[in-house]
């Protein structure tokens, strides 16, 4: 499956016809939540039926309102927050096990069409939405050309609300395969703050650092925001810069590690990473800023994702020890993080720290390679559906500049 995301344009009217779908579709979720909550719903074939329990009452008619099966959409949203919860429980998952929440209003807000309530045009130009609501005619606005796939081959369409406008994603039932040439290498890499990575070869990639070189700008439109009175029209326009000053940072950081994760894996044929827990390590106060700032799961994402789309092994080992063991002898070296160069007592060898833990993460990462158990447990992914976006070749005919409104 891929996804291409096209921006909408429209008029201010059909803004806020999307906005009542999109609130809809929240209601009809966590409706479904209330019923499991009350023992009303009990699998997933109870949670269809309830979609129609709520159409067909009069106290609540804009249910009626939203296609059938976008209410579908989002019944399978709400059993899914279900099973997750009584999956973990299984499991026996220590601290909380992710109980089913009712969703609160929020800008970065959608509502999932699948086949029907939505129509393209022959040009596949404009987007027509045909449910109740009547949102009417977009103009698409976007990269990708949507000529290269049959209609049969959409299955979902969903509308994303962002602090800049409305977005169409299209869900495209199609397997991506990239050829590569063989290199012969064999990359470790060891993620840090100092740098963004080291490899087994001694190479750097310098940390960009997207919040940190923003951070003054949205600080300042906080610092705004916080002087506007509640409910007012400024404080509307200030809540919007500061969310488009956030997801321009956002959007900066997710492509730069998108084309360092396809540069890493188009040349080579192994790559190995650490296991990390980062949601673990955020929890420290000192350095969440600079963890979250650095993006290392989604690096790691991307990495998945690409080592499927061109056939290479990404294995992933435990990190205990990567940075402490020597990567010539084997034997432990104690260091404190302020230590950033690896001396062996043992057998003298010294290099740089992250260079001897990236070079330890490849021989483990072999090790478990060589190994029939490894072969099965190693982390590769099939797919990974918040990755599989706007990675294929671009249409750059569709690229125009966009005509300002007189």
């Amino acid at each position: 499956m891929i996804v291409y995301e096209s921006k909408l344009e429209g008029e201010q009217n059909q803004y806020e016809k999307l906005d009542g779908a999109i609130r809809t579709g929240r209601f009809v979720r966590n409706s479904i939540i209330r019923a499991w909550m009350d023992n009303q719903i009990k699998s997933r074939n109870d949670a269809y039926r309830y979609c129609k329990t709520l159409a067909d009452n009069p106290e609540v008619p804009w249910a009626k309102q939203l296609n059938s099966q976008a209410r579908q959409a989002h019944a399978e949203r709400a059993w899914a927050a279900v099973e997750r919860f009584s999956r973990n429980c299984r499991a026996k998952v220590q601290g909380k096990k992710g109980y089913p929440k009712f969703k609160k209003y929020q800008v970065r807000d959608s509502v999932e069409y699948k086949v029907s309530g939505w129509k393209l045009s022959e040009d596949r130009r404009y987007l027509t939405f045909t449910d109740g609501f009547q949102a009417g005619t977009f103009k698409l606005w976007g990269s990708r050309n949507l000529h290269y796939y049959q209609l049969e081959q959409i299955k979902r369409v969903r509308v994303v609300r962002r602090q800049d406008g409305y977005y169409a994603q299209f869900l495209i039932d199609h397997k991506r395969e990239e050829s590569k040439d063989l290199t012969g290498k064999k990359i470790g890499l060891d993620v840090g703050l100092n740098h963004f990575y080291t490899d087994s070869f001694g190479q750097k990639v310098d940390n960009p650092r997207f919040l940190r070189k923003d951070e003054r700008k949205i600080k300042k439109l906080q610092r705004r925001l916080s002087k506007t009175e509640k409910g007012s029209k400024n404080r509307l326009k200030a809540r919007t810069k500061l969310g488009r000053a956030h997801l321009k940072v956002s959007r900066r950081r997710n492509d730069w590690v998108c084309k360092l994760a396809q540069r890493v894996i188009r040349f080579n044929d192994l790559v190995a990473i650490e296991n990390l827990k980062v949601r673990n390590m955020i929890k420290n106060h000192c350095l969440a800023k600079s963890i979250s700032d650095a993006a290392w799961y989604r690096f790691r994402e991307w990495l998945e994702y690409f080592g499927v789309v061109y056939g290479v092994p990404l294995i992933t080992v435990n990190p205990s020890y990567t940075s402490q063991n020597c990567s010539s002898c084997g034997k432990t070296v104690v260091k404190t993080l302020s230590t950033r160069t690896h001396k062996c007592l043992h057998c003298g060898y010294e290099a740089d720290r992250d260079e001897n833990a990236a070079i330890n993460i490849l021989q483990l990462a072999l090790k478990q390679w060589a190994t029939t158990v490894g072969r099965t447990e190693c982390e590769v992914s099939g797919e990974i559906p918040l990755c599989l976006n706007l990675e294929t070749e671009t249409n750059k005919g569709t690229r125009r500049k966009r005509k300002s409104k007189q």
